[in-house]
């Protein structure tokens, strides 16, 4: 039924001939939260022929302030995200094809899913899966939009391999120590922003619009009413490991994944970066303040209870999650609070 895209046909860049391409393309989307809930909607109200979600998570009540496809039900029955959000988008849009996967993205899982895909959107929640994507995505030649956003603040960026600088570029390392929403909080509308960039982009990229790509580097905080447009173009690198002129992808071998262990006889899981890291514990306990949690914190660990949870870092990065032998959960619970 092409008349519930007429409005969009009608937008000379798209018309019916875009509209066709949009009906051929595949689309995976990475972390079904609060970015990721808003770009498969607004990409399946568009009409693209297939998405393939995947999330590792479930969904709480604190997820419904700005996670648009969930409701109070599926809060209280603690519904594994992609499943929800599956059955609203096949009751958004009954026409295109959704594939839903709850699972941990590693390199592993990566290589299968991006089979057949047309472009990536990121929507996770951390850049320990972040750098994954982008060497997949160099590996083999898929564009992929980067999106994130913290308190009022945003930024996205859409990377081409072989065209763009690539996200290790830009970072050179994974950052360490960075704000989440976790502790700093997050607003609706800096999701909704980076959204809107996102989806925007991945519109031109699937018409076969290229020419009208962005190019740049956009951040903004909404809430100070200030946004910025770089142009990264001088930041790539020649002999960069994931995108020069001989990538080793490094994000896909096993030495650059976070490490998890469950501890024998003990109810707990450590949790280890790829690398060690030097912690400022005195800092990351002044953005745990604002969770609410306990903290004790000295010149060796920072312990953090959080309702059922409780948690110690080291110095080095590495955690302990007590209390649970889900190795997924305590990657993600490492994730939320201290990455």
């Amino acid at each position: 039924m092409m008349d519930r895209y007429s409005r969009q046909i009608l937008f000379p860049p798209i018309g019916e001939k875009g509209q066709k391409k949009l009906a051929d393309k595949h689309v995976l989307i990475i972390g079904i939260g609060t970015l990721g809930t808003q770009s498969s909607e607004m990409l399946a109200r568009a009409g693209v022929g297939k998405l393939t979600i995947v999330d590792r998570d479930y969904i709480e009540w604190s997820n419904l302030q700005r996670q648009q496809l969930y409701i109070e039900e599926d809060a209280r029955k603690r519904t594994p995200k992609a499943v929800a959000a599956k059955k609203r988008l096949e009751e958004i849009n009954s026409e295109i094809k959704i594939h839903a996967h709850i699972m941990d993205v590693t390199p592993e899982e990566l290589e299968s899913l991006v089979v057949g895909v047309d472009l990536i959107m990121d929507a996770t929640d951390n850049f320990d899966i972040r750098m994954m994507i982008n060497d997949i995505s160099q590996k083999h030649r898929i564009p992929w939009i980067y999106g994130s956003c913290v308190g009022s603040y945003g930024m996205s960026f859409t990377i081409l391999p072989g065209q763009t600088p690539c996200l290790h570029c830009l970072m050179e390392t994974v950052p360490v120590g960075g704000q989440t929403c976790d502790t700093a909080g997050i607003i609706h509308p800096a999701a909704s922003q980076v959204v809107v960039h996102q989806t925007t982009e991945a519109l031109k990229m699937l018409t076969d619009n290229e020419d009208a790509l962005r190019g740049k580097l956009i951040s903004f905080d909404v809430w100070t009413n200030q946004t910025v447009q770089m142009d990264v173009s001088p930041m790539k690198k020649p002999h960069c490991p994931s995108c020069g002129e001989n990538p080793t992808y490094p994000f896909l071998q096993f030495d650059e994944q976070t490490k998890t262990a469950v501890l024998c006889g003990r109810d707990s899981v450590q949790v280890r970066p790829p690398t060690a890291q030097q912690r400022n514990l005195k800092q990351l306990a002044e953005q745990l303040k604002k969770t609410g949690g306990e903290i004790e914190v000295n010149n060796f660990l920072l312990s953090f209870r959080i309702g059922e949870e409780r948690m110690v870092i080291f110095k080095d990065g590495r955690a302990l999650i007590h209390g649970t032998n889900d190795v997924e959960k305590a990657k993600t619970l490492y994730h939320r609070y201290f990455s």
